[in-house]
């Protein structure tokens, strides 16, 4: 194998070849949307609904200037509301984030000191610009009951109780979540009147819900009402059905969520949020990966809140009749093998017939006698990227070298993959790169996982069934830098330059110093028992 330097950190780089399409669709599910929440909840000094104790951080909300100009001082009247129309579908659940003890997550946040220093600083600024003159607006602006900033409202009262932040797939228009409040409490009708009162500017109205909805929800005399909340020239929509609060960036998000059907939100024990994903809804991809695995429909990610910080708490879910994942610690082999900065490392302890031949293995997918079984270690280590132009690297890293013959045949597709033998595992890389890199981390020439933080490798090396491990600072540190360089590509005749501005360099060293975090879930019985590290 010849050795392939690669590009120089802070420098374009090239595309690479094509992926495998489940490799990101579970995953970079699970990665991203774990981050979402976290920009709507910031900013609130308030009180526990589930503790009652006060809470006095300071404050993060996004910086903007103290009074964005809005009024309602000689504004005409709202314009009546307007059929909503061309609604395409109710769509299906897909993704959704449970925040159990809104409070509890908002001063974790708030007392966090590097997301503090980060609001400050050009990213911080760059991530809330778009709407730091909306939730930046005080109420005494708006000439309203209420005089705290729109964030403070909205993020503390109105988000004040259990609420779930639901993603659907289906239909064309559904391209942004619902922020649904399925049970709420006088405080945060209270505070979605105020709102109402001063910054409605128009609507729509639905006579039912859309075709495909499964929740028994009563339509309101008159139809369901969806305002639009406009200041400072952004807009917001607004929904109201009994107990159930919707908020949305697009009307027929709102209607979809007042129409979803959203259980209970009562949480686990010390979990305060938790991110769900619907297996079936995300692919056919990922919907047979979770068949090979035993995976029941849904499989959830805990967090906690403790201190300063989101602590990782573990995965959990049914599993079905078939269990196909078996219960081992991480090798000292595989962990040697796998580069230090690897941004997202799935691993599976994956039972399958001892000799993976055709006909065997789809006896054993069909439940039927395909002989001795195996267990595999298996791992999936994935350099997400910021740039559609950039294709995703990826490895396969297979702990038993001598199925080598039966890979080949199984990958054998249009992707061109790069086979080798590293650390006593069989690799299966998507480029020369990136089999360069798991080589230097082997050989020792680079930092491997060995020699990650010890709560780390202690947390890798812990009897587990299937192991997330997300290193969120060259995670995001990376997607910043391919965000701006693709950018930079928009013009055809702008030249590129030849390295980035200072302000982008330094927020992707403050994005790399975020930590390591690892969710962990252990076949026990019928279900995956939750564990979680980091560092």
């Amino acid at each position: 194998m010849t050795a392939v330097s690669p590009p120089p950190p802070g420098a374009p780089p090239p595309p690479k070849p094509g992926v495998l399409k489940w490799v990101f669709i579970g995953v970079g599910t699970i990665v991203v949307t774990a981050l979402v929440v976290g920009a709507f909840i910031l900013g609130r000094r308030g009180s526990d609904s589930r503790e009652g104790a006060p809470l006095a951080v300071p404050s993060a909300r996004p910086s903007g200037p103290p009074s964005a100009g809005a009024t309602v001082e000689g504004m005409p009247a709202p314009p009546a509301p307007k059929p909503l129309e061309d609604v395409s579908g109710q769509g299906q659940p897909a993704v959704w984030v449970d925040v159990y003890a809104p409070a509890r997550v908002r001063q974790v946040l708030l007392a966090n000191a590097w997301l503090q220093e980060q609001m400050k600083k050009p990213l911080g600024k760059g991530f809330a610009s778009s709407w730091a003159a909306f939730f930046g607006t005080t109420g005494e602006d708006l000439k309203a009951s209420f005089r705290e900033e729109v964030f403070d409202l909205v993020a503390g009262k109105l988000l004040d109780v259990p609420f779930r932040v639901q993603w659907f797939v289906g239909p064309e228009d559904a391209t942004a979540p619902a922020f649904i409040v399925p049970n709420a409490q006088a405080g945060a009708v209270a505070a979605f009147e105020a709102m109402e009162q001063v910054a409605h500017r128009g609507g729509f109205t639905a006579s039912a819900c859309p075709d495909g909805a499964t929740a028994s929800t009563a339509v309101p005399e008159g139809g369901f009402q969806i305002s639009r909340w406009l200041v400072a020239e952004q807009s917001l929509y607004a929904g109201r059905a009994g107990k159930v609060l919707v908020l949305a960036r697009q009307p027929a998000m709102v209607l979809r969520g007042l129409c979803a059907e959203v259980p209970k939100l009562e949480a686990p024990e010390g979990v305060d949020l938790e991110v769900g994903f619907h297996h079936e809804q995300l692919g056919r991809e990922l919907a047979l990966l979770s068949h090979a695995l035993g995976l029941k429909q849904e499989t959830r990610l805990h967090f906690a809140a403790e201190g300063s910080r989101l602590v990782a708490r573990g995965i959990s879910g049914p599993l079905g009749d078939e269990v196909r994942l078996d219960t081992a610690p991480l090798s000292d082999e595989l962990l040697k093998l796998i580069p230090a900065e690897t941004p997202v490392l799935l691993a599976l302890q994956l039972k399958l017939p001892e000799k993976l031949e055709a006909s065997k293995v789809q006896a054993y997918w069909k439940g039927e006698d395909a002989g001795s079984v195996v267990t595999r270690q298996v791992a999936l280590v994935w350099t997400p990227r910021g740039d559609s132009a950039l294709n995703h690297e990826f490895a396969l890293l297979w702990g038993r070298p001598e199925d080598a013959p039966a890979l080949e045949r199984i990958f054998n597709g249009g992707n061109k993959l790069f086979h080798s033998t590293l650390c006593s595992h069989r690799v299966l890389s998507s480029s020369l790169e990136v089999l360069q890199r798991l080589q230097n981390a082997c050989e020792g020439q680079s930092p491997n996982l060995l020699n990650a933080a010890g709560p780390v490798v202690a947390g890798l090396r812990a009897p587990g069934s299937l192991t997330l491990g997300v290193n969120t600072g060259p995670l995001l540190g990376q997607l910043a830098m391919d965000g701006y360089w693709s950018e930079q590509r928009l013009g055809r005749k702008a030249p590129v330059p030849k390295s980035a501005p200072p302000e982008i360099e330094a927020a992707r060293r403050d994005l790399e110093t975020l930590p390591f975090v690892g969710l962990r879930g252990t076949v026990k019985g019928d279900s995956l028992v939750p564990g979680g590290f980091g560092s």
